[in-house]
């Protein structure tokens, strides 16, 4: 299986848990019928879809990525909701948007711009640099979950892991977290900056989707904090964390897990 089909499978499967938390932060965008929107590091286009049935017929969605493999994906995604004309794909690095100034009335970027191991500001600036006057910009991603009920001590451990943090978040400068995009919005110039959090969770008995959902999360997330657990803590991790594991967490009958998304947006001034 190569880079991308793992990518594909890998958001193919935490769809189940991701969907209704960004189509909730789409609708508190309520963004205008009609309008002109960047999804920027588009991915497989799931939102990109989702952005254009938002702005209606009328409107357009045009999706940027850096891999053609992945556009390609997203391409066909699009002509199965009947939204090729709503949609389009263009490749492109987010660090150097290959469009002129003003192209859209608002851009969008989940889990990639101020998510990425390189510095935000810049990539803040490109957004708002291809955005009118008074179009609105938002970023959003992963900020926080709670995945083993009943296991506090352990999951604090696991998360201050290097897994756990990302590695890039090592040796990081606190400025450039992405809990301190507020930060960067106003350093860029953007008006009416604020911040919202959506939460999105699961609950035994679990759906089928749900279930391999979080088994994916579980693996995604703490994949590689092994290494650094003691002795003890690294026997309940496999005890509890690995899907082979008789007594995985998520097949509990009393599971309850719940997560975070964080939309930070401003406007572009007149």
């Amino acid at each position: 299986m190569t880079g991308i089909d793992t990518l594909i499978q890998i958001t193919h499967a935490m769809n189940a848990l991701r969907a209704p938390v960004l189509h909730a932060a789409i609708q508190a965008l309520d963004l205008a019928q009609g309008s002109q929107g960047l999804d920027a590091g588009c991915g497989i286009g799931m939102q990109a879809v989702s952005l254009a049935k938002a702005v209606g017929p009328a409107g357009h969605v045009t999706g940027l990525d850096i891999s053609p493999e992945v556009l390609a994906y997203a391409t066909k995604l699009a002509s199965q909701a009947d939204l090729s004309e709503q949609t389009s794909f263009q490749e492109g690095d987010v660090n150097r948007l290959p469009f002129d100034d003003d192209s859209f009335d608002w851009a969008w970027s989940v889990d990639c711009v101020g998510y990425m191991p390189v510095e935000p500001l810049p990539l803040i600036k490109e957004l708002a640099r291809v955005v009118k006057p008074g179009g609105r910009i938002a970023i959003l991603a992963w900020s926080s979950e709670r995945l083993l009920p009943g296991y506090p001590l352990l999951e604090a451990r696991l998360s201050a892991t290097s897994a756990g943090l990302a590695p890039f978040s090592q040796n990081m400068p606190p400025e450039s977290h992405f809990s301190r995009a507020l930060g960067w919005f106003r350093e860029v110039g953007l008006e009416d900056v604020s911040v919202r959090t959506f939460t999105g969770e699961a609950h035994a008995p679990l759906r089928d989707d749900l279930r391999i959902a979080l088994r994916t999360l579980i693996q995604m997330r703490w994949s590689g904090a092994e290494p650094e657990l003691s002795e003890e803590a690294r026997a309940l991790f496999r005890r509890l964390c690995l899907p082979e594991s008789p007594e995985f967490i998520v097949h509990s009958p009393d599971y309850y897990a719940f997560f975070t998304y964080s939309m930070f947006h401003g406007t572009v001034a007149e």
